[in-house]
């Protein structure tokens, strides 16, 4: 059924992870290069934390000086007082100190923690991406990795902080006063109870959250990449509803998470006051009655409110912990996804390649439902796309593919880059089957001119860099000459170091293709796939590039799909394609004298220009 007006589009069709009760540690592993500042930064929390515990005493002890007067004169009150700025002055330099340290290693590890899903996700085969969509992605790479840095830097040290503190505090209350200490301690594990039953629900809100947002993200992701349509269409009022109900339900799942924190936060804060109000209760009672002084009074005061303190931080560290948890599950989603390109255990090395390419008996299909951890867990069971290839690329030969749409011209070529596996058969590179060889050392020999060209938001140098980033500057130019993009490139205001925007908008369709030329120049691969890499240009640039095309081609074992059966004339070898198999293979005369689909197509062809012209001379 087709999604109405308004709806959200469907998320990615990840399900949720099962709970890994090691996560926790898993996380704490991306620390261990940070071991030392993160010792130096839980040191100084332990010192600030112990620190903390030694002025409630002094303020007892200030209290008693002024009020009973105690120790005669008013020199112990002024010591007390000295020790008292003292403590408080290294307490706030080890708390200083305690920021700063941990702090750094949180930004460090997530940064690390950025880098392993974002290189992870980076030798994922394009099978992967097929079924997932890009604003999901990234929203794990960013919010998802953001939210973990709780785990990993502030919630641990404050962590040891509160258990130190509550631990002394309970620790001096007890000294203080075991019966006062009794009454109080009795409500914590009330508190405990409640943190744990409430926090567990903060953690599944938590990933709801997480997945909300990233939906949020997808939606608003597909519209702005694909904003010319979107506005050719007027349909800015469709987008902006569905990106709505995304936001909405993103928002009622905040609101739901939100809800159950405040009212863990509530029950903790009503618990730890209302037990201030009966110490207070019975501490007095023991004031008037002798057998307590009103500075232990007030010590004990300061250490019941430590307690409580911390409890109340301690379920709110529980409740960070748990939504880091829920975070954390969907980046461990991602690193634990296995790719469906096996490299081979003992691979054979691709140094100097002469360019054959062997298709022998080639079939492939896809997989009907990548499942969850894996981009392909089962033998591919799709629709057959490709059946009974058997073709023979001679090193230096190029080879036409040509056929209707559908007919799996660009998935045929795709294997050879090994994008995709063959499901049946195999592909070979000078006798070596692509499967025993590394992917570096594979795609090291393809060079791939596509239709849409995509160029990268930097220079038109950095771009052309992308083929060999060792290149001279010389040699950068070389290519951008042989790809006859020098003239424009010098034009530009910048030159070489003119920025082509995202994904190279700033430059035309034709000056984006000989960038491309150019790039694939300078990587110098032994075989080239150009796939339709003329189709969409005028006439004017289209000649600049096929020009540029052939001096590509020179030397090079050739692929080339094309749209225009007038530009693949001269191919040593045109193989004719449908429905998936190879039904005619020869040269332009050949194909023409056989009939079939080629003269079909090439008739079919030739009408179609040959109105276009009269049409165009009519109009003149």
């Amino acid at each position: 059924m087709f999604s109405r007006p308004g709806q959200s589009r469907s998320s990615d069709g990840l399900a949720p992870p099962a709970r890994d009760p090691s996560q926790l540690w898993r996380l704490l592993r991306y620390v261990r290069p940070y071991t030392p500042l993160l010792s130096l930064g839980i040191l100084a929390t332990l010192l600030s934390a112990g620190l903390s515990l030694v002025f409630p005493k002094l303020f007892g002890n200030l209290i008693d000086a002024s009020f009973l007067k105690t120790g005669g004169g008013s020199g112990p009150l002024d010591r007390i007082v000295l020790l008292l700025l003292l403590i408080f002055a290294v307490v706030a330099v080890f708390t200083a100190l305690q920021t700063l340290l941990i702090a750094r290693v949180g930004v460090r590890v997530v940064a690390d923690l950025r880098r392993a899903v974002f290189g992870h996700l980076l030798t994922l085969s394009p099978r992967f991406f097929a079924s997932r969509r890009t604003g999901e992605l990234t929203s794990r790479l960013t919010s998802d990795v953001s939210t973990v840095q709780t785990v990993v830097s502030s919630a641990l040290a404050q962590l040891l902080s509160q258990v130190v503190t509550l631990v002394g505090a309970i620790t001096l209350m007890v000294l203080t006063s075991f019966r006062l200490s009794l009454f109080t301690l009795a409500l914590i594990p009330i508190v405990i109870g409640a943190a744990f039953t409430i926090g567990r629900q903060i953690r599944r809100a938590a990933r709801e959250v997480q997945d909300k947002v990233a939906a949020a993200n997808a939606v608003a992701e597909e519209a702005i990449s694909g904003v010319r349509v979107v506005q050719s269409f007027t349909a800015e009022g469709l987008e902006l509803g569905r990106y709505s109900v995304s936001v909405e339900e993103s928002f009622l799942a905040s609101m739901r998470r939100i809800r159950l924190t405040a009212w863990l936060l509530g029950s903790m804060t009503f618990l730890a006051l209302g037990s201030l109000a009966g110490v207070l209760w019975f501490g007095g009672r023991q004031v008037l009655s002798g057998t307590l002084t009103p500075g232990n009074l007030v010590s004990f005061l300061f250490y019941a409110l430590q307690v409580g303190i911390n409890v109340g931080g301690l379920t709110a560290i529980f409740s960070q912990i748990q939504e880091a948890l829920g975070a954390s599950s969907r980046i461990f989603e991602l690193l634990d996804t296995h790719g469906d390109l096996p490299q081979p255990k003992a691979p054979t090395p691709l140094a100097r390649v002469e360019g054959r390419v062997t298709f022998q008996n080639v079939s492939f299909r896809y997989a009907s439902d990548p499942v969850e951890g894996h981009v392909e867990a089962e033998p591919d069971t799709g629709a057959p796309i490709l059946s009974g290839i058997n073709l023979d690329a001679l090193p230096g030969q190029t080879v036409a593919l040509v056929g209707p749409s559908g007919a799996g011209k660009s998935t045929l070529v795709s294997l050879l880059p090994r994008f995709y596996d063959v499901s049946g058969g195999s592909l070979c590179v000078d006798g070596v089957d692509v499967r025993q060889a590394t992917l570096e050392d594979l795609r090291a020999q393809v060079g791939l001119v596509p239709q849409e060209t995509l160029l990268f938001s930097g220079s038109v140098a950095e771009n052309i860099l992308y083929g060999r980033q060792d290149a001279t500057e010389a040699e950068v130019q070389d290519a951008a000459r042989a790809a006859n993009a020098e003239e424009f490139i010098l034009n530009l205001p910048q030159g070489y170091e003119t920025a082509v925007g995202e994904r190279g908008v700033k430059l035309s369709g034709g000056q984006r293709q000989r960038v491309a030329i150019a790039r694939a120049i300078l990587k110098n691969p032994r075989i080239l796939i150009l796939d339709e890499a003329t189709s969409a240009l005028d006439n004017e640039s289209e000649a600049l590039v096929q020009d540029a095309l052939e001096k590509l081609m020179v030397g090079r074992t050739t692929f080339v799909i094309a749209h225009r059966l007038s530009t693949i004339r001269r191919a040593d070898v045109i193989v004719v394609m449908d429905d998936g198999q190879i039904v005619q293979r020869g040269t332009h005369a050949e194909l023409i004298a056989q009939g079939g689909l080629y003269k079909d197509l090439y008739d079919l062809q030739f009408r179609s220009e040959r109105r276009g012209r009269e049409m165009m001379s009519d109009a003149g």
